[in-house]
């Protein structure tokens, strides 16, 4: 059995890159993650959980993330990604997550939108939201990426 997760935070980035995955590469770089191995997760905070922005993860850790990712080869095009943490005090929390062809603003108001959501379905009280955002205007190859890194 794993253990609980203690710490998280919130991270977003964008970047440009020579590749579809050397832009994600860069993003997870800007974003304090891209030296870690990803282990992807779905949308539930743990009990107990304290936010710790600035928290630094060792290099080469496997690192539990809920994540939302979007890369383009469109020049112009403007992509964006989002995540959102609905906190309820002395209970779980949920992630949500969201990209796609938009702005940072309408990527952010997604986010809010489905952590209501999500509380509401399970008749829990939303007493906070956390967000982080990104937008990119894509130049070559560009990816934007935002994500909720948890932590021991």
């Amino acid at each position: 059995m794993l253990p609980l997760p203690k710490k998280y935070f919130l991270t977003a980035a964008s970047c440009e890159g020579e590749t579809e995955l050397t832009a994600f590469d860069r993003a997870l770089l800007e974003a304090g993650v891209g030296n870690t191995n990803l282990l992807r997760v779905s949308s539930i905070l743990p009990p107990g959980c304290e936010y710790e922005p600035g928290l630094i993860i060792p290099p080469g850790s496997l690192l539990p993330i809920a994540y939302g990712t979007i890369t383009s080869c469109e020049p112009g095009a403007r992509i964006a990604a989002a995540v959102a943490v609905g906190i309820k005090k002395d209970s779980f929390g949920v992630i949500m997550e969201y990209e796609g062809y938009c702005s940072k603003a309408e990527a952010e108001e997604m986010v809010v939108k489905m952590c209501r959501e999500a509380f509401r379905v399970r008749g829990l009280e939303l007493d906070e939201i956390k967000i982080a955002a990104t937008e990119h205007l894509v130049e070559k190859i560009g990816c934007a990426f935002a994500a909720v890194p948890l932590w021991y």
